[in-house]
């Protein structure tokens, strides 16, 4: 220990907080998705072969012995959706920040449209909204789209009879991934008997993810903002897009125009000396 601690320098220090970053970046990864459940028998198999190890049970030693010489590959193959994603986020282009605020602002301004409309027409829907843990096994049930996020998507998908209006839309990185995505209700008792199944269901996949929704009430009209241990009722579009540039973590300051907000997200905000002129 002693030799260790004398021979510890810088080097040592940052090959720790890479380690550490990498695991971190991992759990985050496959936090409320059904690699958590892999990962744990991965660890109940590498603990039998430790036990087989030290009770010297050779034939069982043998067995997983030769399934974790092949651990590598068994990784790959069982969680290759996660490591996909985290190579899409490691090649992220850095100079598409300006398209990526005019996607933002699109997509609160239609979803804030289609919601408002849906609200007005009682229609009910939900559209959840992927932030830090990946969505993977709810977009596997769904169907899948991939395009922009617009107003006569929404209400073309929502509206009955259409196909898909029983179910949920994911939004993934500012797109409509997929839709009639089925999520998990909650079990809560505490919940109120005035929230639907919609209202569970968005309830329950902020119990798993970081993930939050929107939901419409088919009997009321009502318009709700479900997020992890919290549930705000919104009143009208207004409201509902202010919210959302905050859950998008775009914070506005008290008493600060929507229009003006909307119009640093795009150009960015001015300095003290542009300000004064």
């Amino acid at each position: 220990m002693f030799y260790l601690l004398h021979n510890f320098g810088w080097r040592d220090i940052l090959d720790i907080i890479i380690i550490a970053f990498i695991i971190y970046r991992i759990i985050i990864l496959i936090k409320g998705t059904g690699a958590v459940q892999v990962l744990i028998g991965l660890l109940i198999v590498f603990a039998i072969f430790l036990i087989a190890l030290l009770l010297r049970l050779y034939a069982t030693e043998f067995i997983f012995g030769s399934f974790l010489s092949s651990i590598i590959i068994v990784i790959i193959v069982l969680f290759r959706n996660e490591i996909r994603k985290a190579l899409i986020d490691v090649g992220k282009n850095p100079f598409i920040t300006a398209q990526s605020k005019l996607e933002k602002v699109g997509l609160i301004e239609e979803t804030a449209k289609a919601m408002g409309e849906l609200a007005f027409k009682r229609i009910g829907a939900i559209i959840v909204f992927e932030r830090d843990v990946f969505l993977g096994d709810y977009l596997k049930i769904g169907t899948r789209i991939d395009s922009l996020v617009s107003k006569e998507l929404l209400l073309s998908i929502f509206t009955p009879p259409s196909p898909l209006h029983d179910g949920a839309v994911i939004i993934q990185k500012g797109r409509i991934a997929a839709a009639a995505c089925y999520l998990p209700l909650s079990s809560d008792e505490s919940i109120s008997r005035r929230l639907g199944t919609r209202h569970r269901a968005a309830i329950g996949l902020s119990e798993l993810t970081d993930a939050f929704s929107i939901v419409i009430s088919e009997e009321t009209g009502g318009i709700t903002l479900v997020l992890p241990k919290k549930i705000i009722d919104i009143k009208n579009p207004d409201e509902l897009r202010e919210r959302l540039l905050k859950s998008l973590n775009y914070p506005i300051e008290q008493g600060r125009p929507l229009i003006k907000t909307i119009c640093e997200l795009l150009f960015g905000r001015p300095n003290d000396k542009e300000q004064g002129l």
